[in-house]
């Protein structure tokens, strides 16, 4: 990390792998885990909470607002009136909790700094110690052109780069169908995480929001782009640290981008005004797939399919190979809050 004492790494990787492999609490259940044919499974839900006024009259969603609609979208998620409760019931205090951002497109369509904040204080609320909590993404360039300050301050969440010194990717190769590939220490080293997305198009794979997102944890993306993403993507999510440690998905959809994608060109960027939360990454990337083909359709643009980007490792990653979530619209539980 950028400016870091080398004494500050060391502690902080010592920390980090003091909370590796602690126990707490298992992850949420995916109605995609079983055979769908089990229709005694619950519906996986998706919550969406949105403000029409979140932008109020700045080019920022105002902070105060972010800060209700993540409160709606939890407590309706987990049918809680407390706000609080649902962090305890998903994270431990004994852990160390990872939130991965998305920082690639800069500040025009990354994940807000703000929302990252008010997921902090929710968790630390919970019981999570400060120093316990690590906000990251690939790179200390990205975060910090996204608007993060780097930190390895022990009295406040560490914002860091998987590129920082000491960091980097694990040694040992992992597999899965299509994908080879080494994972970024710092999830490893990380008990439980937050998948903290954004809502855009993608020129490759159609679409890019909880599964998408997983290519920022890993060394090489670059060589997990052909047939559309497809099954690389899903065959990514598949990897043991990634499938066990994500527990829960706060998208910001607050800015989404249509067209384009997955960099930020103001004339295909529109404000959506919201944030969606679910544990199923299948479902959520559903629902974000039918709501780009509604803004697309707004604009005059062909359906994915028709421009030969179908987001095709949606339906790979529901499959009885993978059954890493559900993509039947039946057996999703959509709430808007």
């Amino acid at each position: 990390m950028k400016d870091m004492p080398e004494k500050s790494r060391r502690d902080f990787l010592r920390d980090c792998a003091i909370g590796a492999l602690a126990a707490g609490a298992a992850p949420l259940a995916f109605a995609g885990d079983v055979n769908p044919a089990y229709a005694n499974q619950p519906k996986s839900k998706v919550i969406i909470a949105r403000d029409p006024a979140l932008y109020g009259s700045g080019a920022n969603p105002e902070a105060t607002r972010i800060e209700k609609i993540l409160d709606r979208a939890m407590q309706a998620f987990s049918d809680s009136a407390d706000p609080i409760a649902p962090w305890k019931r998903i994270f431990q205090p004994s852990e160390v909790v990872g939130l991965k951002v998305n920082t690639i497109a800069g500040p025009g369509l990354s994940t807000h700094v703000a929302l990252v904040e008010a997921i902090c204080e929710r968790l630390k609320q919970a019981g999570v110690k400060t120093g316990n909590i690590i906000v990251w993404d690939r790179t200390n360039g990205e975060l910090e052109r996204a608007g993060f300050t780097l930190s390895s301050d022990p009295n406040r969440e560490c914002v860091i780069g998987t590129d920082s010194k000491d960091i980097g990717y694990q040694e040992t190769v992992m597999t899965f169908g299509t994908v080879k590939t080494r994972l970024s220490n710092l999830l490893i080293r990380c008990d439980a995480m937050i998948n903290v997305p954004i809502l855009k198009h993608h020129s490759g794979a159609g679409i890019t929001l909880a599964m998408k997102n997983m290519y920022g944890v890993n060394n090489n993306p670059d060589k997990l782009h052909a047939n559309n993403c497809c099954p690389a993507v899903a065959d990514l999510n598949m990897l043991p640290p990634i499938r066990t440690k994500f527990r829960l998905v706060v998208a910001d959809a607050m800015t989404g981008c249509f067209e384009a994608g997955p960099g930020f060109k103001p004339q295909y960027a529109w404000k959506y005004n919201g944030i969606i939360v679910a544990s199923d990454p299948v479902a959520i990337d559903q629902t974000a797939w039918d709501i780009i083909e509604t803004q697309r359709a707004t604009h005059g643009l062909k359906p994915l399919p028709q421009v030969g980007l179908t987001p095709k490792y949606i339906a790979v990653a529901a499959n009885a190979e993978h059954r890493l979530g559900t993509n039947d619209p039946s057996r999703i539980a959509l709430e808007e809050v």
